[in-house]
């Protein structure tokens, strides 16, 4: 996947030249590509809280902090000294202890300009804000009260009319940081842009196969706006494209269908799109979905997705087949004398809205941002106490992110997947091949 543009999120030119690439390999393959386009909220956020002096620190957006959701928003930055407004750095249970800028008095002594820094409590987040820009305070940092349930990020929401200063809202920790420094420099700024733009989901047919009985394989092409995501998800995205290009000539029992699935960062918006607006009849003839998302992490596992639930960690139902998809799998890590294990059946990757229908998936998952054990280190090298990919959803997700090691087996771990069910669904949906498909058939049938 490329990382000339920077990035490869959707609605961005880097998603457009990704979807150009994939369409023109597929086409030199044989294929007959078809792009289907929806239109998605696109958001581009650059908002940022820091602070300058003493001790810089740069807060990390939408970890850290996030923008305000108030109606109207004002964007702008400004740089001032920090000005703490009534706070309780350890406030008692329960919450709505803090008074924080619900009152006029509470901006007593702070000079005209000042950062005004604010913790959540008792009033409406509005009044809060519309107080302080009336004590002639320059932007506002909220923060979250401290108690249980209330430490980490909320959007701001209300009418605030005239709002006319930049406002962001902090963690309980970033907030008491910021407080450990009365009288910094802090620097806020809202900027960001929100319209509606046009996103592609990508897809190409093997030639032969019966056309109701269809094996459905996918990865999503799109990255975060932070970075190239070329693990996630370059990395399941090329190991599709491979494999549908091997399998160009192949003649298959069953209609295997490829798919490159835009927006998934946003909130799997392309599967969601391609489902929603499948025809019953269409959803019918899929037999199965398989799903490739980060298939190459530098600290890897090789997870399989649990459709037995077997881990009993499955916070969704998931269709009957799936198992056996699982089986599929974890028989290509046994044949390879390679160590292999049940990653969630979550629902979390593009996979999600198939089985919301009902259609049995399953998949591969190389690890995130959760952290490596030390069992997973003796089973499978890397490194314990750290994450599966120091780099999910940062700008370092480069080529030199990835662990070709991991990349070179789960390839072929896809491509003999894909192949098993191209010949036979027989396990997941009792379907015989060669013959009439009619879909998935009932639970126990066998014909």
């Amino acid at each position: 996947m490329r990382t000339a543009n920077g990035d490869r999120a959707a609605g961005r030119p880097g998603y457009q030249a990704s979807v150009n690439y994939v369409v023109s390999k597929l086409t030199a393959a044989g294929y007959s590509p078809s792009v289907q386009a929806f239109d998605f909220p696109y958001v581009e956020d650059h908002s940022q809280l820091d602070r300058i002096s003493p001790n810089p620190r740069f807060y990390q957006r939408d970890t850290d902090f996030n923008r305000n959701g108030f109606e109207p928003t004002f964007e702008g930055t400004v740089t001032s000294t920090l000005h703490p407004v009534d706070l309780a750095i350890n406030p008692s249970n329960p919450p709505n202890t803090s008074s924080s800028g619900c009152d006029a008095a509470d901006f007593a002594g702070m000079a005209a300009g000042s950062v005004a820094l604010i913790q959540r409590g008792t009033c409406g987040f509005s009044v809060k804000v519309l107080n302080a820009q009336a004590a002639g305070a320059g932007a506002v940092v909220l923060f979250n009260e401290g108690q249980e349930g209330r430490t980490g990020l909320v959007t701001p929401i209300g009418d605030t009319p005239g709002l006319a200063i930049p406002v962001v809202f902090a963690t309980f920790a970033a907030g008491a940081d910021l407080a450990s420094t009365p009288g910094a420099i802090v620097r806020v700024t809202v900027d960001f842009t929100e319209e509606t733009r046009t996103a592609w989901n990508i897809f190409a047919e093997s030639d032969q196969g019966n056309a109701n009985n269809v094996v459905m394989a996918g990865a999503h092409l799109d990255s975060v706006q932070d970075g190239p995501g070329i693990n996630d998800n370059g990395s399941g995205s090329a190991a599709l494209l491979e494999t549908a290009i091997q399998m160009s000539k192949v003649k298959t029992n069953a209609k295997v269908r490829f798919a490159w699935w835009g927006a998934e960062e946003e909130g799997l918006l392309g599967s969601e799109h391609y489902v929603a607006t499948l025809p019953q009849a269409e959803q019918d003839k899929i037999a199965l979905y398989l799903n490739f998302d980060m298939v190459g992490s530098p600290n890897y596992f090789f997870g399989v997705y649990d459709g037995d639930d077997s881990s009993g960690t499955a916070p969704v139902p998931i269709p009957p087949g799936s198992a056996e998809i699982e089986d599929v799998f974890e028989k290509f890590y046994a044949g390879r004398g390679l160590p292999f294990e049940d990653t969630e059946f979550s629902g979390r990757s593009d996979y999600g809205p198939f089985i919301a229908v009902n259609i049995p998936a399953g998949g591969l998952f190389t690890g995130a941002e959760g952290v490596k054990t030390a069992e997973q280190a003796a089973r499978y090298g890397g490194t314990a106490g750290v994450a599966y990919d120091l780099c999910y959803h940062q700008p370092c997700d480069n080529r030199q992110n990835l662990n070709l090691t991991a990349l070179d087996v789960n390839a072929d771990a896809i491509a003999s997947a894909v192949i098993t069910f191209a010949f036979d669904t027989s396990t997941v949906n009792a379907v015989r091949a060669p013959g009439k498909s009619h879909g998935r058939a009932p639970q126990g049938s066998t014909s």
